[in-house]
């Protein structure tokens, strides 16, 4: 029985475009400071408010590929590193998205990291100190990553609980930086220009935005994200109805609570009237 090693094409990897991104403050220089330094970097902020996306910004701007993992709780050390597979008479190892990023320098990407069990995220551990190694136990081998690769990580602290979060052995693994939704003059920028609505319902979006923002933790778990005022923009830029547009993209989705709801809209509608 051969065995055989599967490899990926890193040219699904990169990002061919720019990626659209508006800086909020020194967070390019810090990344890129980070990157030459081969530091790991943890980005910290709410659901949608920029952080993928600045990601893959830097990505192009240093001309690396990104390899994104989406971690949830079943992620096992061998989805990462990869495992041996039976393919006809031949025992094939596939290597895992960490490894691949490993191998060829690439930007790796832990996206919302707490999600992952704490005995999978370990395997990281090597990869975030002056060793910068990947053990791959299954196979013996310690890969040594080159200098162009790096390791990122993110999360929402605004989830964290005594069950679920990242255990002080893995943050202080990395460099931290914070990101929120941006002030409402830069949030209107980025708004009309991922959706191509006018700047005075941008404004409007972004008002009501805010006063659901307010809402946070008072009957609401989380505020309403950049990304989903863009969503509400898009199908606006379609000429889908004001109000529905801003019930499917900014109300539906974050409250399931049918008196919340009600709310929200009276609050949307003052606005839009």
């Amino acid at each position: 029985m051969m065995t055989k090693a599967v490899e990926h094409r890193i040219e699904d990897f990169t990002i061919k475009e720019e990626p659209f991104y508006m800086p909020l403050g020194d967070e390019i220089t810090i990344f890129e400071q980070a990157y030459q330094s081969k530091l790991p970097v943890m980005l910290k902020g709410p659901t949608g408010c920029g952080k993928t996306r600045f990601l893959e910004h830097m990505a192009f701007r240093l001309q690396r590929p990104l390899i994104t993992i989406a971690c949830h709780e079943d992620l096992t050390t061998s989805d990462l590193v990869g495992r041996y597979l039976l393919k006809g008479a031949e025992t094939v190892w596939n290597d895992g998205p960490l490894t691949t990023a490993v191998k060829t320098g690439a930007i790796c990407y832990l996206d919302e990291v707490v999600e992952a069990r704490k005995d999978t995220t370990v395997v990281i551990h090597p990869l975030t100190d002056n060793r910068r190694v990947l053990p791959i136990e299954k196979k013996g081998e310690i890969l040594t990553a080159p200098d162009d690769f790096m390791l990122v990580v993110s999360y929402n602290p605004g989830y964290q609980t005594f069950l679920k979060d990242l255990k002080q052995s893995t943050k202080q693994r990395f460099i931290a930086m914070d990101f929120d939704y941006p002030t409402a003059d830069l949030e209107k920028q980025v708004v009309v220009k991922e959706s191509g609505v006018s700047e005075d319902i941008a404004e409007k979006l972004i008002e009501l935005a805010h006063k659901i923002r307010n809402l946070k933790n008072r009957g609401l778990e989380e505020g309403v994200s950049t990304r989903l005022l863009i969503y509400a923009g898009q199908l606006i830029s379609e000429r889908i109805d004001v109000m529905n547009a801003v019930r499917v993209a900014m109300i539906k989705p974050i409250t399931d609570d049918e008196a919340m709801q009600v709310s929200l809209e009276e609050i949307a509608l003052s606005i839009f009237s």
